[in-house]
């Protein structure tokens, strides 16, 4: 006795119409004359739109009907339809490859953005409008450090690594004060506490607590 599985089965092209279509759509292309296959393609196509309601919402869904038709054909079927026919290639076109990035980052908690700001920076002539970018980059750098690494920065490791970055031609006075930035909870990096534990570890020492506070009845009943 021979069983049929669906994994000796032809492949389901769209499957959202089933296997009884598929079947019925290969019955069409081997049928001789080509009346007979436009009579019994326009039944399909009914068929198809009953099955799938939704697609009466779509504008023209007719035509997206006798695409499907020519798709669950492999385009091997040869009928009249009101429509051109689809191409394989227009059906299964594969997009261009995006190529990944291959660029240098110096420091990597600084990211990319960092160096392009810098660059901009020292593009601009006028000294007031330099300086107060120069600031801005400086602040920057202070939140992303702060963002990457558990442990706060000093004001002087930003102006070194920014003098670095710039290759000497961006500077900060010493004594300059940066904003502070306070290291976030959240922060990639920063261990997170386990809250449950720390419930729990109250609820037993409020326990511990409360039996020491107890009155004591000398053993007597009331």
């Amino acid at each position: 006795m021979t069983f049929d599985y669906n994994t000796t089965r032809r492949k389901l092209i769209l499957a959202e119409y089933g296997r009884n279509v598929q079947n019925m759509v290969a019955y069409i292309c081997d049928l001789p004359t080509k009346e007979e296959r436009n009579r019994h393609a326009q039944v399909v196509i009914d068929l198809m739109g009953f099955l799938n309601p939704h697609l009466r919402d779509v504008a023209d869904f007719k035509h997206k009907l006798w695409d499907h038709l020519h798709i669950i054909s492999d385009f091997k079927i040869d009928v009249d339809s009101p429509y051109p026919k689809p191409s394989p290639d227009a059906i299964h076109l594969r997009p261009e490859p995006l190529g990944y990035p291959q660029r240098r980052i110096r420091y990597k908690h600084y990211g990319k953005t960092i160096e392009i700001m810098i660059e901009r920076a020292k593009a601009i002539d006028e000294p007031e409008r330099r300086q107060q970018m120069v600031e801005s980059i400086a602040n920057f750098m202070k939140m992303a450090y702060v963002t990457w690494n558990k442990d706060s920065v000093a004001d002087e490791t930003i102006i070194s690594d920014l003098r670095e970055l710039s290759h000497g031609e961006l500077n900060l006075e010493d004594n300059v004060n940066l904003t502070k930035v306070e290291v976030r909870p959240n922060a990639p990096g920063v261990r997170q506490k386990n809250v449950t534990q720390k419930t729990n570890n109250q609820n037993g020492k409020n326990n511990r607590q409360n039996k020491i506070n107890r009155p004591k009845n000398n053993g007597k009943r009331y």
